[in-house]
């Protein structure tokens, strides 16, 4: 007999969204210690919400506890990139595609690029970049394969909070997200596909030089890289380490 998961209590989701935010919008940084008793007082609880909240996003990959260290916000480093955007643009290009294929609506996408353009802050214009992809993939119509990009979400945002504190690179991201949906709504799947798999590859390539090609949906026809931007700040380059 199949047993439902338990509801997160509420303060303890409380506590769950607010460490969150503060880490997919910088406000934490990588590494840096997340106390219990700290972040009880600072948001009136007792520690066990802390503690469970923390467990929560440990298992959602962003946060690392240790016996000896407590918990710290995850650092991110070449092979977790690697291994985050790997898994992307193995499934998301795809699941677009299906998306495109069956004629599902796309509305969310458009709000989600005009919230981004009218964003105030990183933090909101990271939250709507989310949203975008999110409402790209999620009509796909499987799904497991939805539920399995939903579980990179709050990895690759993380991955993107880094990244963007070396390279700002707003604008062009949404030049390429105008592109994917202009193309999605033109029907044309293949070329929505291609056009987000160069998206992700590219974004990450900038971000962090050692991560090598990923083979998967063709890069769109005509596209060039800006030239080389720095690596991210604070980013272990695992390339760096090899002889």
């Amino acid at each position: 007999m199949d047993i439902a998961p338990s509801p997160i209590p509420s303060r303890t989701q409380y506590v769950l969204e607010a460490v969150k935010h503060a880490i997919l919008t910088g406000q934490l940084r990588p590494g840096q210690p997340l106390v219990e008793t700290e972040l009880a007082a600072q948001f009136g609880v007792s520690k066990t919400p802390v503690r469970e909240a923390l467990k929560t996003l440990a298992g959602r990959g962003l946060v690392v506890m240790s016996e000896y260290k407590g918990a710290t916000v995850r650092t991110v480093d070449t092979a977790m990139a690697h291994a985050v955007y790997d898994v992307r643009l193995l499934l998301e290009p795809e699941a677009l595609r299906r998306t495109v294929t069956t004629r599902a609506d796309l509305a969310g996408a458009s709000a989600a690029l005009e919230r981004s353009a009218a964003a105030a802050d990183p933090a909101g214009r990271s939250l709507a970049n989310r949203d975008f992809h999110r409402a790209l993939y999620l009509p796909c119509g499987n799904p497991l394969l939805a539920g399995m990009l939903d579980e990179l979400r709050d990895q690759a945002a993380l991955v993107s909070a880094i990244a963007w504190q070396a390279v700002p690179s707003w604008e062009r991201e949404a030049d390429e997200h105008r592109e994917i949906l202009a193309r999605a709504l033109d029907g044309d799947a293949d070329g929505a596909a291609a056009a987000l798999h160069h998206h992700i590859a590219s974004f990450v390539r900038r971000a962090f030089p050692g991560v090598p090609e990923t083979p998967g949906v063709p890069e769109t026809p005509g596209v060039q890289e800006a030239p080389g931007t720095p690596a991210a700040p604070g980013a272990t380059r695992a390339a760096e380490a090899a002889p």
